[in-house]
């Protein structure tokens, strides 16, 4: 078995910075990245990374910004090599997933060959659905060593009871459609359509396992959703219900079947939706709440509100 003691870990991503502390390795955590910010106990930790654009901007200048650099094939993020350097971890999470929402695996690759006090493992995760993460917990676990299995049943289970508490839902779904990006206007894609399915909903326009597709007004329209969930990446409660705003005073905005029904949601996707981590089954007990009035999982108020308490 490896020596806790020995192991020097760092996460470049938010999602595995919950993964290693659900493994119980917070202790063993000597840096992370710019935007990890849970479990709370791991915020003083050394900062390895720093965005190259400023997400306090509006949703479309932000979505302007990203395109412009990789159209110039540059990263979004940066790496800080001196602090990597001082660090000397033995292992650094990264992914391999997407290189808008964290530090591609191209980068780390560069950075670690620049290492010459220590020769870390890289560890690159690539989630695309719920099975992907059970196998990112269960691979990051093997490669430290560490006893993962408890951990994978117990999220596992939760996952089961929101399951049987949807069953009722399944004869006729209501048709959801969870909102990723709103500037331009998207639909999440990757593990949010297999949620939505498991809280006995219906996901329109994303596909699972794919990345989120961009949907017009007028598909919006045609589409007609029940439930509109808003979980923008990157954003909490406050900053979603900011920029859905603009959304809510578009002229077609009232002919929306989940607006006149007042089933409009805010989530705070930063923290739940967006993270292929073991939140990801907070997730789904706030997608149950929202489908299943009649489940509580204390979620409401934190995760979720309606768009217009």
């Amino acid at each position: 078995m490896t020596q806790l003691a020995s192991l020097r870990l760092v996460s470049l991503l938010p999602s595995a910075t919950e993964i290693i502390a659900c493994l119980g390795l917070t202790e063993q955590l000597v840096g992370i990245s710019h935007e990890c910010d849970y479990p709370p106990e791991i915020k003083n930790r050394p900062v390895c990374t720093a965005a190259r654009l400023s997400i306090h901007q509006p949703s479309g200048e932000i979505h302007q910004e990203v395109d412009k650099l990789l159209a110039a094939a540059a990263s979004i993020y940066e790496i800080n090599l001196d602090e990597l350097t001082r660090l000397e971890p033995t292992h650094i999470i990264t992914q391999d997933q997407c290189d808008v929402c964290a530090v591609s695996f191209g980068e780390v690759e560069k950075a670690v060959a620049k290492l010459t006090s220590s020769h870390p493992q890289i560890i690159s995760l690539q989630p695309d659905t719920i099975a992907d993460v059970w196998a990112d917990i269960q691979r990051v676990g093997e490669t430290l060593q560490v006893d993962w299995q408890p951990i994978l049943s117990a999220l596992q289970s939760r996952v089961k009871t929101c399951q049987t508490q949807c069953e009722s839902l399944q004869a006729n779904p209501p048709r959801v459609a969870c909102i990723e990006w709103t500037d331009p206007l998207m639909l999440a894609g990757n593990w949010i359509p297999e949620l939505v399915e498991i809280a006995g909903g219906k996901s329109i326009g994303g596909v699972t396992g794919q990345h989120s597709p961009r949907i017009s007004w007028d598909e919006l329209i045609a589409a007609d959703p029940d439930t509109i969930i808003f979980m923008p990446c990157g954003f909490d409660l406050d900053r979603t219900r900011i920029e859905a705003q603009p959304l809510t005073k578009h002229p077609q905005w009232e002919k929306l079947k989940a607006v006149q029904l007042g089933r409009v949601y805010i989530t705070d996707g930063n923290a739940y939706f967006n993270r292929p981590g073991p939140r990801l089954v907070e997730s789904l007990e706030i997608l149950t709440e929202i489908l299943n009035p009649q489940c509580n999982y204390g979620h409401h108020g934190n995760g979720w509100l309606k768009i217009d308490e």
